[in-house]
């Protein structure tokens, strides 16, 4: 087990919480936009009053606004749904795995700590955290980042175990955050980049907690059977030089930073390895 870390936890990306306020604020201006059109119209285009638009407008304007309760239906289905086809993880039940989110959640001051599944991920690497109520926090593992590996992908494993951890310690599930964004969030582009944004904070501490981590990202660019097989410098190399406009462009709907560029991220905060910056031009800006 990697030593705890020195740095301060939880670490966030700088952008993170100015882009944080600015979708909330935007929620609640989308918030007043819909009920106006239900309660007194004034926003809707006066052409428009009296035409068969005015009704289509306040049925969409309802249906959007239920998004909210929805989230809260939708939460408490998906954990029952995992209850109910998935290994949860004990002291006795896969005791490495528990132990290792045990010590996460004490690092990042998670209490309680989250309850932890293994799920059969039929093929996909896929983690997740996620929230039922107000405080059943749990992450749930596929067992495809593990299966099959040398080593089990311990390191690797750790570290996405550690980053799904910060997604709870960094309020990304709770439920007042989803609820405070429910809106704002569905909007394309703007939804997204503050998605990536939450992505790279988790990556920090994933990072910090379990600084072998690097083959958890090796194994979700080159997949179970060649991440072995994979040279992390090169891998390394490949995400410093990741840029350009069509790169930028081409991530813009995408929930997720690129996972070359994501490690590149953390090798230059020297939080996997270490980068030589010693002469160099500062490092450009993430590319969220």
């Amino acid at each position: 087990m990697a030593d705890q870390p020195s740095r301060k936890l939880p670490l966030r990306h700088p952008a993170e919480i100015p882009m944080f306020i600015f979708m909330v604020i935007l929620n609640f201006a989308i918030l007043a936009v819909l009920i106006d059109f239900l309660a007194s119209a004034a926003l809707i285009p006066s052409a428009l009053r009296g035409t068969n638009w005015e009704p289509t407008i306040k049925a969409v304007a309802a249906a959007i606004i239920l998004v909210a309760p929805a989230i809260m239906v939708v939460r408490q289905v998906q954990r029952a749904s995992i209850r109910g086809t998935a290994v949860q993880l004990s002291r006795t039940q896969f005791p490495d795995l528990y132990a290792s989110a045990d010590g996460f959640a004490a690092a990042l001051r998670v209490t309680p700590a989250p309850a932890l599944f293994l799920g059969n991920g039929n093929g996909a690497l896929n983690a997740f955290a996620a929230q039922s109520g107000w405080t059943n926090n749990y992450v749930v593992l596929s067992n495809e980042l593990f299966a099959n590996l040398r080593n089990d992908n311990r390191e690797g494993t750790r570290f996405i175990l550690g980053h799904e951890v910060a997604h709870i310690r960094l309020h990304h599930v709770a439920l007042w955050y989803n609820l405070v964004l429910c809106y704002s969030q569905l909007i394309p582009v703007l939804g997204p980049t503050l998605s990536r944004l939450r992505e790279y904070s988790c990556d920090r501490n994933g990072a910090a907690l379990e600084p072998q981590g690097e083959p958890g990202l090796i194994l979700l660019a080159a997949g179970r059977y060649a991440a072995e097989n994979v040279d992390a410098s090169e891998l390394v190399e490949q995400g410093k030089h990741l840029g350009g406009f069509w790169v930028g462009i081409s991530q813009l709907p995408r929930s997720h930073p690129w996972t070359v560029r994501r490690l590149w991220r953390l090798h230059q905060l020297s939080l996997f390895g270490s980068t030589d910056t010693a002469g160099k031009a500062p490092a450009p800006l993430d590319v969220v």
